[in-house]
């Protein structure tokens, strides 16, 4: 038991990693020991917690007269610690945890309840608007218009009202309103195009119209518009969209200088001459390049917003050239990628005037060398979704609240991350880029280890402060745009979709190109190692199992490294291991040189995608270091397309499924890079299922030569069952036994003879298994061809290994690839007798490694199946 802590010199000496880390400042480690040994937590009488977005977020403000960088710290308790497999059993157990996780999150715990209000405030609105007659509404409008200075009414609202196309025509609006210049008729009954026609090419000054929220929309929008539009030339905003007629009275209505107060009905000299500010968002402009929207009309514009325009019928260059012409332009917001092209930093260069692009200081966007940028990004706020349980709620808001660490000591590392929620103060801090507090996990060990440690979240300021400032910490504190920042953002706010969707499908285009291509069968070129003088081979390992298992004469197990023939290996073997053991070039190795291409897993996917794209055997797998932009623009492509946005996540080389985590929610994807390097993949949301459980299978492949490609597979494999039925239910994602395969590690094992498995399987199912094997034979063939198309500095005459392949069926029987592993684990086929695939033999399990050196070093091919 090690000693408690005393003193601040003990205190830093325990702690001094830790306090490196954290980067707090030196003068500060006195005041957080002194907090830490008291258990302190003063931070309420600092700050003060304030609702924000209609209280669906809360933000932290300092209450204090001011705070000084560097001047304090404060520590901040944790709410909630977990591993991510258990977090939906302890919202389920531990009581009170899902209300105070909901309440921090701002997750409505009455969703129901708030619907049938809303119910009845719409109730209450239709009920109000009956009360006054359409004829009232009108009648009001008219006095309206004559007290405002007006001979006739020009501008009428009818929203709202229940007006169906019997009332629309009785009303007869073009007789007693031949000035109308907008008429609104939003949320009404109007079902028929064909009266909308008639009645509306009555008005010959019509400017404006809107039918938005009618059922006839949703008939024949396109159909009705080019009608409209070709009998009312003077129409330039039809349903909030410009018109291919706008002019100056469309830019004064969206500069605010034309409305129901001043319908512009008076022709005004240059209406736009002291605007400074004008937004276009939204207004489906196919053209900027018009008389209108010139500097002659608009001298002082200084602030344009651009953004959700096609302006498809200008070249990038055109749009260039018009806004070059305004010399007060300063602050220009547009879509990236969009009609300016792709590139913050291109658009800068042109337009060299700007101060502000999409709200972010373009000196800035330089330095940094930012493509895209955007700011003010809204939040991702809780989605409500009625079917959703309260604590699926919970569990979908977290990752805009959640922080981790892993624990470590001087003997290893944990396999997996602990997540955690600071409590209310510390959850309250917003994000900014430029940030005025810091915020870092702290280990408080009071008795100087790991057994007495306490979790805290430390906090100081990293700038001056005044009393009302907002308090905030930079959510991706140390990550630039080296890693993704401007990507990895989009898992707390909304950022541009169009530009990910753009990266995905210039990423789609590039895999599509390739062209697939098979290596030929050439004659091989391996022989049998054996010695001239009959003596047996010296094998050198570190495998239990081959030195058990491997017992034919042409064999003898060394325990001397340096005089062994073959070194059969699970470490990997560099030249730094062979100078240490005394290893030459002239032993045999099981392993192959740059053989990571296949064994690590983001390798294994950009092996094949090189080789051959997207073949229909690889689902769709991203390196989330390298590929994030073009993963979020494949999910928004599926979430648009209303496709299965399930996904697996599984570190880059991490065996027995350690940190692999399923789900559809794309906050916690990129969250979940935090824990480490990963993929992320496709999940096969639809597998082939025996008899209701999910099962992969694991194949054995013998490599003896790249080039030529000489490949076997064992005779047998084994399937490997989960121990539950499976299900897409949400909760069963956080169920090991649900989702994955692999029982040898603590949990129970359920052993499958691989010919009882194909005869059921085949009966369940009604197929021929070969028919399978087939496809799956070709498949593996593919794998080991990419490596060699690919990678061809892998031959290497002194090499000989085994692999373990992993393959998962979909429910059409399609084999799809799931990993490749170096040196498997073996225990199965040594502990079981199998038939093989053909039923025709039998391995014994004592003989397996036999037949496996049999391959490798003897040129045999009993029980193997050449590729």
């Amino acid at each position: 038991m090690a000693n408690k802590i005393e003193s601040l010199e003990d205190f830093v000496k325990v702690h001094g990693i830790l306090l490196a880390s954290s980067g707090l400042p030196q003068k500060l480690h006195r005041r957080l020991f002194e907090k830490l040994a008291s258990d302190t937590l003063d931070g309420g009488a600092h700050f003060q917690i304030e609702p924000c977005d209609d209280n669906r977020r809360r933000r932290l403000v300092l209450t204090s007269e001011s705070m000084p960088k560097d001047s304090e710290v404060f520590l901040v308790d944790h709410a909630w610690t977990f591993r991510l497999p258990d977090a939906y059993k302890q919202l389920q157990e531990i009581p009170g945890l899902a209300e105070r996780m909901g309440s921090l999150m701002c997750v409505d715990t009455d969703i129901e309840g708030k619907a049938g209000e809303g119910e009845e405030e719409e109730e209450e609105t239709e009920e109000n608007n009956e009360e006054l007659s359409v004829n009232q509404i009108i009648d009001n409008e008219i006095h309206y218009a004559a007290d405002k200075g007006y001979d006739s009414l020009r501008w009428l609202e009818l929203e709202g009202l229940g007006i169906d196309d019997d009332s629309l025509v009785s009303l007869h609006l073009p007789s007693k309103f031949q000035d109308l210049m907008a008429l609104s008729l939003i949320g009404n009954k109007i079902e028929s195009a064909d009266v909308v026609i008639r009645e509306v090419t009555k008005f010959k000054n019509l400017k404006a119209l809107w039918l938005n929220d009618n059922p006839v929309l949703q008939k024949s929008e396109i159909q009705m518009a080019d009608e409209i539009l070709q009998c009312c030339p003077s129409l330039e905003i039809y349903n909030s969209r410009f018109t291919s007629n706008y002019g100056l009275w469309a830019l004064s209505f969206c500069g605010d200088i034309f409305g129901k107060d001043n319908p512009g009905f008076v022709q005004q000299d240059q209406p736009l001459c002291n605007i400074t500010s004008l937004d276009l968002s939204n207004r489906s402009i196919h053209n900027l390049a018009k008389q209108a929207f010139s500097v002659h009309e608009m001298p002082l514009l200084s602030q344009l917003n651009i953004r959700g325009n096609p302006l498809d019928q200008n070249s990038v260059g055109e749009v260039f050239e018009v806004l070059k012409l305004f010399p007060s332009l300063s602050s220009l917001e547009v879509n990236l990628p969009g009609p300016l092209g792709n590139s913050a930093v291109e658009i800068l260069e042109s337009l060299p005037n700007l101060s502000l692009l999409n709200g972010v200081d373009t000196s800035k966007i330089v330095e940094n060398g930012k493509h895209v940028v955007d700011t003010l990004l809204p939040p991702r706020l809780p989605e409500p979704n009625p079917e959703d349980s309260f604590a699926d709620r919970v569990l979908g808001a977290m990752w805009s609240y959640l922080m981790t660490y892993r624990l470590a000591d001087e003997e290893k590392l944990d396999e997996t991350s602990l997540w955690y929620v600071m409590d209310e103060l510390g959850s309250a801090l917003g994000h900014s880029d430029e940030p005025n507090f810091r915020v870092a996990p702290f280990l408080f060990m009071p008795s100087g280890n790991l057994d007495s440690a306490v979790s805290y979240s430390i906090m100081w300021p990293i700038r001056n402060c005044q009393k009302g400032d907002e308090c905030t910490r930079d959510f991706l504190s140390g990550i630039g745009e080296d890693k993704h920042r401007s990507a990895r953002l989009t898992a707390w706010f909304h950022t541009p979709e169009n530009y990910f969707i753009h990266e995905f499908e210039k990423y789609q285009q590039k895999l599509q190109a390739k062209a697939s291509v098979s290596l030929p069968l050439k004659p091989s070129v391996s022989q049998s190692i054996r010695h001239s003088d009959g003596s047996p081979l010296l094998v050198h390992t570190d495998l239990p199992q081959v030195e058990e298992f491997l017992t034919r004469p042409e064999f003898v197990i060394t325990n001397e490294p340096k005089d062994a023939d073959i070194i059969w290996t699970s470490m990997q073997v560099d030249e730094e291991l062979k100078k240490a053991v005394g290893l030459t070039d002239d032993q045999y190795i099981n392993q192959f040189p740059f053989e990571a291409c296949l064994v690590m897993k983001h390798h294994l996917a950009e092996t094949i995608q090189k080789a051959y794209g997207s073949p229909k055997w690889l689902q769709p797998t991203y390196n989330l270091e390298t590929q994030l932009s073009q993963f979020i623009g494949d999910y928004f492509v599926r979430k648009r397309d209303q496709l299965n946005n399930l996904w697996i996540l599984k570190p880059w080389n991490m065996a027995r499924t350690i940190d692999t985590s399923i789900t559809d929610n794309l906050s916690a994807i990129i969250r979940m890079m935090e824990t480490g390097p990963k993929i992320c993949q496709k999940y096969i949301e639809h597998p082939a299922l025996f008899k209701g459980k999910k099962f992969d299978l694991r194949y054995v492949v013998l490599l003896r030569s790249i080039d030529p490609l000489e490949i076997y597979l064992t005779d047998i494999f084994w399937v490997r069952l989960s121990n539950n039925p499976y299900s897409l239910e949400k909760h069963s994602f956080f169920e090991y036994e649900t989702h994955f395969t692999v029982m040898n590690y603590g949990r129970k094992l359920n052993h499958k003879p691989t010919a009882e498995f194909v005869k059921e399987f085949e009966q369940e199912h009604n197929v021929k298994w070969l028919d399978i094997h087939e496809k799956v034979k070709q498949m593996i063939r593919q794998v080991f061809e990419a490596a060699a198309l690919v990678h061809p500095e892998m031959q290497s005459p002194k090499s000989r290994a085994i692999y373990g392949v992993d393959v998962m069926l979909d429910s059409s029987f399609q084999p799809k690839i799931l990993e490749v592993t170096y040196c498997p684990d073996c225990m199965r086929a040594c502990t079981y007798d199998m038939e093989t695939i053909d039923g025709k033999g039998m391995v014994k399990g004592r003989d397996f490694f036999n037949y496996i050196f049999g391959c490798l070093f003897l040129n045999e091919t009993a029980h193997v199946t050449p590729l």
